[in-house]
């Protein structure tokens, strides 16, 4: 069974064709994104319900749990289908439930892509990502530490998160940089500059929370609106928004609901006119 749109595809690096609608794990464990889900076997089922439907990127983090996402995806999925590229990231120390704190020693990062490796079980990394700037260690050492990594065959691409288009730059400056991940939806576009220059550089953009979860929902928004116009709910329209926005946009959906999964991958098949993107346009 496949609900995403077999054509719609990105090569992330040039050489890892993916479907643009990915699975994002972060809601994988329990709440703050802290220890083991309530349901561990529900959670299991989620992931391997995704690659069933099409899905052949996976966006996680080492931070998710810490550790839970990804030993969650490697039960449900090892030994992995071919062509399955699963991204994680590093760079993020979890204190408590809902706290993050960043640390970019290199020493820390070597470390935790060393463990990413054994969670997930891969002998590489297809896609590791920096999850925060480190603003106490040096830029190049942060990354350097990720391309002595990528020179060890340990990791094949390297992204970033939470950028502004002169961070990604100066990143790009140190490494080849394949993907970058921040906050983007409907309603939330201060990211639009650093979307707009990964589209003129044919950068995968990954945006996190791509659905801003309740304020596209609410039965009386424009979303809602055009949702019913076209016999989709809000949440399609809102993933097929930003699909329709840019080719480089791969959006990451995270539920822990097979209903909801399929729900979203769904938006594949949602085509918005102009009129229907100017409208949606017009929501920020």
């Amino acid at each position: 069974m496949t609900t995403v749109a077999p054509a719609d595809t990105f090569r992330i690096g040039g050489d890892l064709p993916v479907h643009r609608l990915g699975y994002g794990a972060m809601q994988l464990p329990g709440p703050g994104v802290w220890g083991e889900p309530a349901d561990h076997d529900g959670a299991v089922r989620v992931v391997r319900a995704a690659v069933e439907q099409g899905v052949d990127f996976i966006d996680t983090a080492d931070s998710y749990g810490p550790l839970v996402s990804e030993q969650i995806i490697a039960e449900a999925l090892h030994p992995y289908p071919e062509g399955l590229v699963i991204g994680t990231k590093a760079g993020l120390v979890r204190t408590g439930p809902g706290e993050w704190v960043s640390v970019g020693r290199p020493a820390y990062l070597k470390q935790q892509v060393e463990l990413s490796l054994r969670h997930l079980k891969l002998d590489r990394i297809d896609l590791i990502q920096l999850h925060r700037i480190d603003p106490e260690v040096p830029l190049a050492d942060q990354l350097g530490a990720f391309k002595e990594l990528q020179e060890q065959g340990k990791v094949r691409h390297i992204g970033v998160s939470e950028v502004s288009v002169e961070e990604l730059k100066a990143a790009r400056g140190i490494v080849d940089v394949v993907s970058v991940q921040n906050l983007y939806n409907l309603t939330n576009r201060q990211s639009q500059d650093v979307l707009d220059y990964a589209t003129a550089e044919n950068i995968a953009f990954i945006p996190w929370f791509p659905i801003a979860t309740g304020d596209l929902a609410a039965p009386d928004s424009p979303v809602a609106d055009i949702a019913r116009e076209l016999g989709a709910t809000p949440s399609q329209v809102a993933l097929a928004w930003l699909l329709q926005k840019s080719p480089v946009v791969l959006p990451i959906p995270g539920t822990k609901s097979v209903e909801h999964l399929t729900e979203n991958l769904g938006a594949s098949a949602v085509t918005l006119s102009a009129e229907d993107m100017a409208r949606l346009d017009a929501l920020a």
